[in-house]
Parts: C-alpha cells; sequence; structure tokens
C-alpha cells in the first residue's frame, strides 16, 4: 500500500493506492502546515511544521493534531525530518529546523527537542540572509544520511550546505561549488557519500561539490529533487526561472526537468500541465520500485513509470481551491498491509 501526504491552505491531504485505485481525503488542520514528514514506522504519525504556531503530531494520519513537546525555541518550524536509520524509544529519531536557523531533534517522537547550536558557530553564518526578510534565515532542508546515520545535512536559505558527522554536535561549513540557496537535499541508498542538491552534487560525503547547471537555462531555478531509487544517475527536479514565478499558481511558470548518466539536464513536458499557472511541484521516489516518480502541484497528482521521461495524470476528486494553493511537504509511506 503506497499512502501519500500533502498539505494546502489549512488542510492535509491523504492520497492512498490500494488494489491499484488511488483515493484523496482532505483533512482540515488547526493550523496551516508547510512542511510534513512521516515515521515510516509508526503507521498514521505524521510530523508538521508551522510558520508561526511551531510543531505538531498527529497520530492518526492527519485526522486530529497536538502541540508537539517542549524544547523547540522557535513558533517558526521550517522543515522536519524522520530519519531513515535512527530509532529510539520506538520512533526514529525526528529533526525541526526553524527560523531563524536553529536545528532541534528528538528521540522520543517528538516529546521533547535538544537543541544543537553548534550549527550558529559556523564562520559563514554572518553571511546568511534570506532575501524577502533579510533580517533573518532559516533551516530549509534537513537530510539525514540514509547510509550513515552519524551524519546529517541542512541546507541554510540563504547561506548553504552544512554537514555534521556526529548527529549535529558539531558542523563542516559549506564547502566551494556547493549551493548557496539550496532548497532541497537527498541521499541515495545504493550510492554511499552521494549527496544531491541545489543543484550541486557531491560523490565524497560532502567534502566535495561540483556545481551542474547545463541545459537549465532559463528554469534554472530549482525546487525540489526526487532521484530513482533503483539508479543513483537518474533524477528528476522541479524548476522555474525565478522565485517570483515558482510558488504562486497566480503568476507561476514551472517544469520538470530530469537528468541522466551524467549527462545535461532536459525539460519535461510529456503528460505534464502547461507550465503556465502550474505552481511548482512537489516530488519523490518510490523508495523500493526503481523508475516510478511522484509529483503533486496545484493543478494535480502526476505518476510516472518510466523514470520521469513521461508522466500521466491521476484521476481524483481534485478540489477547486487547490488549483489557487502552494502544496507544501510531500510524505511517503509504503506498507505491506
Amino acid at each position: 500500500m503506497e499512502v501519500l501526504y500533502f498539505s494546502a491552505g489549512s488542510s492535509v491531504y491523504e492520497m492512498r493506492k490500494e488494489a491499484q485505485e488511488w483515493t484523496m481525503e482532505e483533512r482540515p488542520a488547526p493550523v496551516s502546515f508547510i512542511c510534513l514528514a512521516a515515521d515510516p514506522n509508526r503507521k498514521g504519525r505524521l510530523y508538521g511544521g508551522t510558520f508561526n504556531e511551531g510543531m505538531w503530531i498527529s497520530n492518526d494520519s492527519g485526522k486530529t493534531w497536538a502541540p508537539a513537546g517542549s524544547g523547540i525555541s522557535h513558533n517558526r518550524v521550517m522543515s522536519v525530518a524522520v530519519s531513515p536509520t535512527e530509532v529510539k524509544n520506538g520512533y526514529h529519531v525526528v529533526w525541526a529546523g526553524t527560523e531563524p536557523s536553529g536545528l532541534f531533534r528528538s528521540d522520543d517522537g517528538g516529546e521533547t527537542w535538544v537543541d544543537r547550536p553548534a550549527l550558529l558557530d559556523l564562520p559563514s553564518k554572518s553571511s546568511w540572509s534570506f532575501p524577502p526578510r533579510p533580517h533573518t534565515h532559516h533551516v530549509r532542508w534537513i537530510e539525514p544520511d540514509i547510509q550513515e546515520e552519524n551524519r546529517i545535512f541542512v541546507g541554510i536559505e540563504l547561506g548553504g550546505v552544512m554537514k555534521s558527522e556526529d548527529k549535529g554536535i558539531s558542523w563542516e561549513d559549506r564547502k566551494p561549488n556547493s549551493q548557496h540557496d539550496c532548497h532541497a537535499l537527498t541521499t541515495h541508498p545504493q550510492a554511499p557519500g552521494r549527496i544531491y542538491g541545489g543543484y550541486a552534487e557531491s560523490f565524497d560525503s560532502g567534502n566535495t561539490w561540483q556545481t551542474v547547471n547545463e541545459g537549465l537555462e532559463p528554469y534554472n531555478y530549482l525546487v525540489d529533487i526526487a532521484v530513482d531509487s533503483g539508479d543513483a544517475d537518474t533524477m528528476v527536479a522541479a524548476a522555474s526561472r525565478s522565485p517570483y514565478e515558482a510558488y504562486d499558481p497566480s503568476r507561476a511558470r514551472t517544469i520538470l526537468v530530469r537528468r541522466e548518466d551524467g549527462d545535461s539536464w532536459s525539460p519535461v513536458y510529456k503528460g505534464l500541465p502547461d507550465a503556465e499557472g502550474s505552481s511548482v511541484f512537489a516530488l519523490t521516489s518510490h523508495p523500493f520500485q526503481s523508475g516510478i516518480f511522484y509529483a503533486v502541484n496545484n493543478l494535480g497528482f502526476y505518476l510516472s513509470f518510466d523514470a520521469g521521461q513521461s508522466w500521466e495524470k491521476v484521476s481524483l476528486d481534485w478540489p477547486d481551491d487547490l488549483t489557487g494553493e502552494r502544496i507544501h511537504g510531500f510524505a511517503m509511506v509504503v506498507s505491506k498491509d
């Protein structure tokens, strides 16, 4: 069974595949979530971050929510991630990133949180600044390494990609050629040491980076990325020409781009909506089946079965009000029941 969650407006949506059929259910939420994550070992366990009302937790797939426990010292929770490898007290370890930039860890399913303040001791911190709110910056993305449970990466908007090799106790500053405006990061189960983001990539656990922009012009503003679970050299990214055209559906103009075998990026159009009015896609790939990608934006839910070369729109009762909303978060759980 495949279950995906996303948030838009003041609701959380669950899309579920059973017996080869997809259904979608809207679940009104007490707050508006700007990020979501799911615990793969706890059915229905979701974590949601908000812009001004902290972190929230659901144990029933978003039907009901309650505030998380104490320890996160900022109300703006801009990113949340569940470790794929580290389990404590029956829960996968959870990480929360805030504005202003801060990183917090929970070993007990969000009941308590501990700060990782050394992130703010990095020399580059004095240059961190988020252009729409230049007086501040935030942790835009958290990526616990899928191979090494002690390693974690964070993307600061706008500041760069930082790495810890000891679960956030100490940090390495951004490296040359990594992306300072990195909106998403990912690692790969079959490629130890490889990290994707921005777009730049590293093959040595973030010690050195190379930027890969060929083929992106003019869509060189990348927001999300997904990599084929069976092929570390095949990836899909959500792209726009600028931040102005990425998020708000009323002025959006976005596409998907694809890259394989170290070649240049190329745009993908088959089966996807026109760029005009199409806000940036949230992306993920099937964690166990090669070649399957998922994309959702204001205009619908799309699947690819050929590693992102072509797409098909899933037949769902898509609410009209979603066409004017930005999609936040995209969490997936795959189970055998």
